[in-house]
């Protein structure tokens, strides 16, 4: 019977204990299909992909690249209330592994936005080669490669890695519904995003209704006044709030 579990263990891949990544742990991807409300339902699958290496306090980390996999869980269709989609992170699968855990949202960017942060903001900058490049992540941090820093208009300072990846500690943003809490002590990996950025960025009219972190923890509700859409490609900052099934 032994080797039995053990084959079953190997198709369907180990779920570790979701206390192996914190609360508080930030996790940036890119969302591989689209969110349309109107044609959506409950229950379909949705996924993302980490963008940049996430370190963890054991030392280890969540390798970019892997996925996150969640569902929706509610549609409303547009009305005259306009329309909503609630979403739900739930799965972190990383190299064959799977950890159950549940996310929060700190803020989603449209596929205009992810592009803009990772385009240089000083003219004739087509002349230098990349790793020299200043440019602006989603919420307004300013990145100088050349320097390998990060700075934020408060005055918190964080660190280019390479390509899009950048270790900073977050900034509470009450006003915006991002108060401080668990993972604000230490830098945290947020790819394309500013360390206070928090709500919606370059989704028109798309509003988080609920975050996830605090009530319904895990379920993730945006609303629009009209037809709620987020493409593929858009740039999702999760942020873990507790062990699945909690």
């Amino acid at each position: 019977m032994v080797w039995i579990r053990l084959a079953m263990a190997l198709l369907v891949g180990w779920v570790t204990p979701s206390r192996e990544i914190p609360v508080g742990t930030v996790i940036p991807l890119m969302l591989s299909s689209g969110l349309d409300a109107a044609k959506d339902a409950p229950g379909k699958r949705i996924e993302g992909e980490v963008m940049q290496k996430v370190p963890l306090p054991s030392g280890k980390g969540i390798s970019a690249r892997s996925r996150m996999i969640g569902h929706i869980v509610n549609v409303t269709k547009e009305g005259s209330s306009g329309s909503g989609l609630v979403v739900k992170f739930d799965v972190l699968q990383d190299e064959g592994h799977k950890t159950e855990l549940l996310t929060g949202l700190l803020a989603v960017a449209s596929m205009t936005s992810v592009a803009q942060a990772q385009t240089p903001i000083e003219p004739n900058s087509d002349t230098e080669p990349v790793s020299q490049w200043v440019t602006r992540q989603v919420g307004g941090d300013v990145v100088r490669r050349g320097w390998g820093k990060v700075a934020s208009p408060d005055g918190t300072y964080g660190t280019w890695l390479a390509g899009s990846s950048v270790l900073i500690k977050l900034t509470p943003n009450p006003r915006a519904g991002c108060p401080d809490g668990p993972g604000y002590d230490r830098e945290q990996a947020v790819w394309i995003f500013s360390s206070a950025a928090c709500g919606t960025y370059g989704l028109g009219d798309v509003k988080v209704a609920n975050s996830g972190k605090d009530r319904s923890l895990g379920e993730i509700a945006l609303t629009s006044r009209r037809k709620l859409k987020v493409r593929g490609g858009s740039g999702w900052l999760l942020i873990v709030v507790a062990e699945a099934g909690r």
